[in-house]
């Protein structure tokens, strides 16, 4: 029996990457699974049309996903990796522009509450703890005053390449945000009912441990996630999650915040014009409203 999973179209790359999956076998399993999902969660078991309970802010705000920074591509895929070069020639163009970096609280007070942000907001967010996280990426990002959110990976702390404790608490200390990302990077749609409280619990309290601040969010492996994935996460005290770039959830918006990876190949006007095409309400689930 094959076993359909809902993962989203701009991930497929990532997930076949990370697991030498032929492309050509998930994107069949993939277009399976999505024909028989209801991408935007607008029902509820008894069929009746859901709205969510989050207020309407006015407009979607940008947030930036980075994976690998390295200081020469060298085999790296550009999906997946910017080199030091290209990052500063990012955050320099961002400063330059006018964007003011946000931190995931601020975001969700505004998507919550209505609470105010600075002019041109912007998220700059980090997957997969990777060393060049803090050397490259947070040194950087202090020459423009720039802040951002570490999704850590529990598994690779203090690994050859990775992250180390001190690191992750110097981060935190310095105002970025720490957030989780599971323990070993799994893919959580599949994920087994005794598998919860590695992944996110003992992840999340040790995170906890090193930083001395409360882990609040969350973002999928992979970007991907159904609703029981969502119910697991809020059980276990998470606040607001980040997908990829995939249509929000009408249901739990919170849990399926919007990103787009950054590519290597994008000059600084690829990339501005990226952020204003990508965060233009299409796929929000709240631009659906009545």
């Amino acid at each position: 029996m094959l076993l359909l999973i809902r993962l989203p179209s701009t991930t497929w790359y990532k997930y076949c990457h990370y697991n030498g999956m032929s492309t050509r076998v998930f994107l069949i399993i993939w277009l399976a699974s999505f024909l028989h999902s209801d991408p935007l969660n607008r029902k509820n078991n008894d069929g009746n049309n859901i709205i969510a309970a989050q207020q309407k802010p006015g407009k979607e705000i940008p947030v930036l996903c980075y994976h690998n920074i390295k200081n020469i591509l060298d085999g790296h895929s550009p999906e997946l990796t910017v080199t030091e070069k290209t990052f500063d020639a990012q955050m320099k163009m961002l400063f330059d522009s006018g964007y003011h970096t946000i931190l995931p609280d601020e975001l969700y007070k505004h998507l919550t509450s209505g609470s105010g942000l600075p002019s041109k907001p912007i998220m700059l967010s980090f997957d997969d703890s990777h060393e060049e996280h803090f050397s490259i990426a947070a040194n950087d990002m202090k020459k423009y005053g720039f802040r951002g959110v570490f999704f850590v990976m529990t598994i690779a702390i203090d690994k050859p390449g990775y992250l180390s404790r001190e690191e992750i608490r110097s981060l935190a200390d310095e105002g970025h945000t720490v957030a989780c990302h599971t323990y070993d990077h799994p893919l959580l749609t599949r994920l087994r009912d005794n598998d919860w409280t590695k992944e996110i619990d003992e992840s999340k309290k040790l995170l906890e441990q090193i930083t001395g601040k409360p882990v609040y969010y969350f973002a999928y492996p992979y970007g991907a996630w159904n609703e029981r994935v969502i119910e697991e996460l809020k059980k276990r005290g998470i606040k607001a999650a980040f997908q990829l770039s995939e249509q929000q959830s009408l249901r739990d918006p919170l849990f399926t915040i919007r990103r787009i990876m950054v590519s290597d190949t994008w000059s600084t006007a690829k990339l501005d014009e990226e952020i204003h095409t990508a965060f233009n309400q299409k796929n929000l689930a709240y631009s659906m409203r009545k």
